[in-house]
């Protein structure tokens, strides 16, 4: 007889986005791993830019997403804090999947002193990373 499905662990996977007017920084991970890896850039904007996200959620089958929202160092927001959860709410509306929201300071900062090739795709790894290691 073969152990309960119950005992085995959950992992749920992610698709993490670094939001920019102009690119979009793409990572993917899991809970089982509790590890990001940077996917690509997405260099479009409006309807291209969803269809372009639409294509990876096809491809990778998220549980969820998670987008980097960027704030002051102090805290508080700025124009690109309402453009990022505008983003969110966005993605939540098209694709009816959960959007958890992450604190993106110094995320792209991260990245650049990393070395990374790609650096939005690099910084959506650790937006995701950092979600990771906080989610249960």
């Amino acid at each position: 007889m073969s152990e309960p499905s119950a005992s085995r662990p959950v992992s749920l996977s992610f698709l993490a986005f670094d939001f920019g007017t102009k690119r979009v920084g793409v990572a993917v991970g899991n809970t089982l791993l509790r590890a990001a890896q940077p996917l690509k850039t997405i260099a479009a904007e409006g309807d291209a830019r969803f269809a372009a996200i639409e294509a990876l959620l096809r491809e990778w089958q998220p549980d969820a997403l998670v987008v980097g929202v960027p704030l002051h160092p102090d805290g508080t927001p700025h124009d690109n804090t309402r453009r990022a959860q505008r983003f969110a709410r966005q993605l939540h509306g098209r694709f009816r999947l959960p959007v958890h929201e992450v604190d993106e300071r110094y995320s792209t900062t991260e990245a650049l002193a990393g070395g990374a090739a790609d650096v939005d795709a690099a910084s959506a790894a650790i937006i995701l990373d950092q979600f990771l290691r906080t989610h249960p």
